[in-house]
């Protein structure tokens, strides 16, 4: 029987508040998000850590002493593992988390216990970025030829507009917009917050905004509810340098203005973690309280929804297949010119 490794790729997040600064090390010690030479980079990040581990500890104390991030994506590595096996394939889901345990040497070390045929790589993140998706892939090259693991290996890139996790997004919104309807408050704005980048990468060409702009208008062509007022904004923004925006914590302040509704979809994370169950669940809801929004109200992430699921198990079928699994819209195999650091635009140049 053919046996395929599947390595899903997360942010990883700590497991206890000893581990915060540690985690926070690594984060910011990785040359994708501190672009500047190891020994500088390294100073650094251990002066970052040492200056927001206390703010960070009391985040994750707020969620029970760590982060939710490793067991939620264990729960969606069950998920994909039970729709994928069968049919004379035995397929078995690793985790590879970028920050903190389990590691991609430890990965790969699990993977090469199993033996697999061939080995898919799947970031669960829908939108590429070299801070993300990027980082994580050439962590793992590192360690499985550290590992000697040398199997078939075949990598997603990206799904921003994969129909089963816009089909997933789009069902949970139709949901919070039917549920303010019965409430008989004013239209609602729509705020679709992703995760935001600072404005000298994308303009480096990283593709991760246009992506998250691919994702944002297939979920509304998908809705199809006539006259919704959105806005695409950015939050968990840190540090002294130019952010892509508008920003989510601005956009708030704007429907408190309007005096409008406000629903919050979470349009770059699958999983629920502190930037939602903190910072948009806790913060951003006391932020549009005070900024008078009447009614707040926050999606919840994709998750195990098994429309999402689904997409994952096409993306992992076309990598096995040898396709390209970036954009599965017709004739969409790359991102824009202007777009230079699209794996497949790189590789083509």
């Amino acid at each position: 029987m053919a046996k395929t490794a599947v390595v899903l790729f997360n942010l990883g997040g700590p497991d206890r508040l000893q581990a915060v600064r540690p985690f926070l090390f690594n984060l910011f010690n990785d040359a994708a998000i501190i672009a500047l030479p190891g020994p500088l980079r390294w100073l650094i990040a251990k002066l970052i850590s040492w200056r927001r581990a206390p703010v960070a500890r009391e985040i994750y104390a707020r969620m029970g002493g760590g982060s939710p991030l490793l067991p939620n994506t264990k729960a969606q590595a069950d998920a994909l593992a039970a729709a994928l096996n069968g049919k004379g394939r035995h397929y078995r889901v690793f985790i590879a988390m970028r920050y903190w345990h389990p590691f991609s040497n430890e990965a790969a070390a699990a993977v090469k216990a199993y033996a697999p045929d061939r080995i898919v790589l799947l970031p669960l993140y829908p939108q590429f970025s070299a801070t993300t998706s990027g980082s994580s892939l050439a962590d793992w090259t590192d360690a499985a030829r550290a590992a000697a693991l040398e199997k078939p290996t075949r990598a997603v890139c990206c799904y921003p507009t994969a129909p089963g996790f816009i089909a997933a997004v789009a069902n949970r919104l139709a949901a919070a917009l039917e549920m303010v309807k019965q409430e008989g408050l004013a239209a609602p704005r729509v705020l679709f917050s992703a995760h935001g980048l600072p404005k000298r990468l994308v303009e480096a060409g990283d593709p991760y905004q246009w992506q998250v702009e691919r994702t944002v208008a297939a979920v509304v062509a998908r809705l199809n509810v006539h006259g919704l007022e959105h806005v695409i904004c950015y939050q968990s923004r840190v540090g002294p340098l130019e952010w892509i925006g508008p920003s989510t914590d601005d956009e708030i302040r704007r429907c408190g203005h309007l005096k409008r509704p406000c629903i919050v979809v979470p349009v770059a994370f699958v999983s629920e973690h502190s930037e939602t169950l903190v910072e948009l669940d806790l913060e951003y809801r006391k932020h549009a309280d005070e900024s008078g929004v009447p009614r707040y109200v926050r999606v919840p992430t994709v998750s195990t929804d098994p429309a999402f699921i689904e997409a994952l198990v096409g993306l992992v079928r076309a990598a096995e297949a040898g396709n390209k699994p970036v954009m599965p819209g017709p004739g969409e195999t790359a991102c824009p010119e202007r777009s230079g650091r699209c794996p497949h635009r790189k590789r083509a140049a």
